[in-house]
């Protein structure tokens, strides 16, 4: 427990695609923390308008009137190539630009770009990421009145190496010190064990627990063993690019033909359009999770042409039947994966704001034999409470979570190409974390001196259908007939699920070790310090604004005071004389206010308008009270 003004331990993060949370351990319990609006989430968004930096709620507000600049669905860019057919598929949706980085020096990496300060800038996934995480860190130190650096930060259990190093990049632009990355089922299982009080020690407590998590943008399925306090990942699945996002995309490119269809206009190319169609989109959705069908009015769509439509529930998932059908067919493989079958999992655990779909739950329960689904969890906060509940651990504080255990797995299979294009496996799927492990190999050239290792993540047996996470080259051996050269190859997955690899000739001793460093183009340490340089800039001028608007706020009400006293009637003893000069003095700051509305005015020149109008008011509104 900290006092006001100092350092708190460890804060909670689900840095969600489409909503964020943040939750903290207090009073021997968590507690989510509510942002400046009072809402316990918040949108994970980011849009520049003029001469501001808005996040969050703020910035969903003036998306329709700013959409090449408001900036949302970020993670489901961090970490990844911009060739991906994913992320193409994507951007042909999003009404901001997305760029190929390779022309920036950032090789294959996708860059968001955005007008800000009357400039034209590209941001980086973790920078729009860090954005958010420092928005969160804002709002838990409001909270609690006092400096937080130390955070948990979730990340869907099928984020590979380069995400989930791509996520820590983002804590640090942010200023927080990411102690640990775990997987957010992982995390909403916690959050399920400690509300079902399964850490205390009964042995009739041991239960399988499927968490079944659904959010805006990523897809994941754990099977957890829970016993005696400790929660054991057995098998981890999932789709880092399916969610809620997916089945907003399949209705929006439907209202686009539809359109087409009845007014022959392609809207597909304007933003301000499309953003006002997902929003729609999206709110229907949301709406058919409780009612059979729903309308979508939308007034001067395009072109001056209304839009309306109607949705069922019955055509909103023949629209997405193919993806329900996909998170079902993920369910099967974990349980496959696991060795588990459907009739030993004791409790499905739902997770994630699309989780409330009908038809998903309704399949989720055919596919269990009709076994009730469990919904004791939140499921929008079940991720932050879980991360909450990982820190108060980590941090040695509560009573409540005594005795709790956390063993998780790594999602994919890593190893190195061997000759012909294989992939060797050294560390194989869904092997519990943290872990090291060794393998042997010998050189395939006669007489050379130097090799190279390029290590991968993936199922397939062939490399070129797995993602390449880095290479590096060992050197400094004699040379030998092919085959008499022998390395040590070791892989050493740390408690974030992030990869070191490390080759050693074993004759000689020569030895090359390589944090693997993604080679879609992963930030540089130079790069991640000149990002933070900028976010402070970012910060400096968001405070300047915010000075500005109170500013500019107090000038507004004081004037605002003054007309509504001189024209509500009220019984002034003043002149005529001095009744004109109040008035000529008010109406000519209202139109000074309208003249600076769109400037970006020193705070200072407001205040000086103000002690300008208060010279000539105060007498007057001391009278009256004001």
């Amino acid at each position: 427990m900290a006092r006001k003004g100092e350092e708190w331990p460890v804060i909670g993060i689900d840095l969600g695609t489409t909503y964020s949370c943040v939750a903290v351990w207090r009073n021997d319990r968590v507690e989510i923390i509510p942002n400046d609006q009072g809402n316990r989430t918040t949108p994970s968004c980011v849009a520049f308008a003029d001469s501001e930096r808005l996040i969050g709620e703020a910035a969903v507000n003036q998306a329709t009137k700013n959409p090449s600049n408001t900036i949302f669905d970020a993670k489901r860019l961090i970490g990844r190539r911009f060739s991906d057919d994913n992320i193409q598929d994507d951007i042909k949706l999003w009404p901001f630009k997305v760029i190929d980085g390779i022309d920036s020096g950032k090789d294959d990496k996708p860059l968001i770009v955005a007008n800000y300060m009357d400039e034209e800038k590209n941001f980086t996934p973790e920078e729009i990421s860090a954005m958010i995480l420092s928005k969160m860190k804002g709002f838990a130190e409001a909270f609690l009145g006092g400096t937080v650096k130390n955070a948990i930060v979730t990340v869907p259990a099928y984020f590979n190496d380069s995400q989930r190093r791509a996520t820590k990049d983002a804590g640090t632009i942010a200023g927080l010190n990411v102690i640990r990355i775990i997987n957010e089922p992982t995390a909403a299982a916690m959050a399920y064990g400690l509300d079902t009080k399964i850490n205390q020690n009964n042995v009739n407590n041991k239960k399988n627990v499927l968490v079944f998590d659904l959010g805006g943008g990523t897809f994941d399925v754990s099977l957890v063993g829970i016993d005696k306090g400790e929660i054991k990942v057995q098998a981890v699945s999932g789709d880092t690019h399916l969610g809620g996002v997916d089945f907003d995309n399949r209705m929006v490119t439907e209202f686009v033909k539809e359109f087409k269809r009845k007014h022959k206009r392609d809207i597909s190319k304007n933003p301000k359009a499309l953003r006002r169609l997902r929003n729609a989109s999206e709110r229907a959705k949301r709406v058919l999770s409780s009612t059979p069908q729903t309308d979508i009015e939308i007034e001067c769509l395009y072109e001056g042409i209304d839009f309306s439509t109607k949705i069922t529930r019955a055509r909103f998932e023949k629209l997405n039947m193919d993806l329900f059908i996909k998170c079902m067919d993920t369910v099967d493989g974990c349980l496959v994966d696991a060795n588990m079958d459907k009739s030993d999992v004791h409790d499905v655990v739902l997770v994630g704001g699309s989780s409330r779909i009908p038809k998903v739950q309704q399949m989720l329960q055919d596919l269990f034999k009709g076994k009730e689904l469990c919904k004791s969890v939140h499921p929008d906060e079940a991720v932050a409470y879980g991360a909450a509940i990982h820190a108060a651990i980590l941090s040695g504080v509560g009573t409540s979570n005594k005795g709790i255990v956390l063993v998780d797995v790594t999602p994919l299979s890593l190893g190195i190409e061997i000759e012909g294009g294989f992939m060797s496996v050294v560390i194989p799927r869904n092997t519990i974390i943290p872990t090291k492990m060794n393998d042997f190999y010998y050189n395939s050239d006669d007489n050379g001196t130097s090799v190279y290792f390029s290590v991968y993540e993936g199922e397939r047996p062939m490399v070129k259908d797995n993602n390449l996470l880095g290479e590096f080259r060992l050197s400094g051996f004699p040379p030998a007939p092919r085959g008499a050269t022998k390395f040590d190859v070791c892989f050493d997955i740390d408690v974030d699920g992030i990869l070191n690899v490390s080759a050693v000739e074993t004759v000689t001793g020569e030895r090359k070790q390589i944090t693997i460093i993604n080679h879609h183009g992963r930030l540089s340490k130079e790069e991640i310090e000149t990002i933070i340089e900028e976010a402070e800039m970012y910060k400096a001028e968001d405070e300047k604004h915010k000075k500005m608007v109170q500013a500019k706020m107090a000038l507004q009400n004081y004037a605002n005071k003054i007309w509504d006293a001189l024209h509500t009637g009220q019984k002034l003893k003043i002149s005529s004389i001095v009744k004109k000069k109040l008035k000529e003095a008010i109406d000519e700051t209202f139109e000074w206010l309208e003249e600076e509305s769109n400037s970006t005015c020193d705070p200072l020149e407001f205040q000086e308008k103000l002690d300008e109008l208060k010279d000539i008011c105060d007498h007057f509104a001391s009278k009256l009270g004001l």
